[in-house]
């Protein structure tokens, strides 16, 4: 394993996250605050209470989630088309590292922005709600392992994307949304029965409950079935991507 060249690649994505840090930092307060506005005080009024939880505090993980996963799938995507589109993606296969090292480098800069962007979110939330985070050491492991798959997903999707229109695609049209069908603001509890059976057609209800079980021990679906579908999400992602180096796919024509 050569991780002076993973340091290399890391410290160089890094590097771009540092010099729009102050834009990094105020825009996930400002957008948290809005959201705590807008549903903890218009919404909030109405449903005071979820599953035993002031609503408050209930959105915490959904909004946190919301902001992760967004992060993670545009910096990965970004980060890996950036240099395809100006063309040094050929020094990266040209040096002596296998797609291991790159992807390590890409994936863990892009999952450590979005982890510092989740931490910021729980922060500015503990500012309006009354937090007890139950299980801690559950609730940053399920961050990191939300971070690192998605930061994975939007690495496909940098290799994919064929311009800067297409890079946007996949998160405006499919993510968002399913991240906020997936039981962000609200528990699929409260679903008609017909619709609970489609939500769990929905990966992101999986991520969302298991992080939400560790603040506050209630979840949508078991735990273990979170982890495996985290888990199985993940191994599809590593799967694809020794694919797509392994054939050149979309980096070498």
């Amino acid at each position: 394993m050569n991780w002076q060249a993973v340091k290399a690649i890391y410290i160089f994505e890094m590097a771009r996250f540092f010099r729009t840090l102050m834009q990094s930092f105020i825009s996930p307060v400002i957008s948290t605050s809005l959201y705590f506005v807008v549903f903890g005080a218009a919404i909030g009024s109405r449903i005071e209470e979820v599953e035993g939880v002031s609503y408050g505090a209930f959105i915490v993980p959904g909004l946190i989630m919301l902001s992760v996963i967004t992060q993670a799938i545009s910096n990965a995507s970004f980060g890996i088309y950036f240099p395809k589109f100006i063309g040094t993606i050929y020094e990266l296969l040209s040096a002596p590292i296998n797609f291991l090292e790159i992807v390590m480098g890409y994936v863990g800069a892009a999952a450590t922005k979005a982890m510092f962007i989740g931490l910021v979110i729980l922060g500015t939330a503990a500012l309006f709600v009354d937090l007890s985070i139950q299980h801690p050491i559950a609730m940053l492991a399920f961050m990191v392992l939300t971070c690192l798959s998605l930061s994975l997903f939007g690495f496909i999707i940098g290799i994919w994307a064929g311009n800067f229109e297409q890079l946007q695609l996949v998160p405006l049209l499919i993510v968002t949304p399913l991240v906020f069908l997936g039981g962000s603001f609200y528990s699929i509890s409260m679903l008609p029965e017909g619709w609970q059976t489609v939500a769990l057609f929905n990966p992101v209800v999986y991520l969302i409950s298991g992080f939400r079980w560790a603040f506050f021990g209630m979840a949508d679906v078991p735990i273990g079935l979170s982890l495996l579908a985290i888990a199985v999400f993940t191994g599809l992602c590593l799967g694809a991507i020794w694919w797509i180096f392994k054939s050149g796919w979309k980096i070498r024509n």
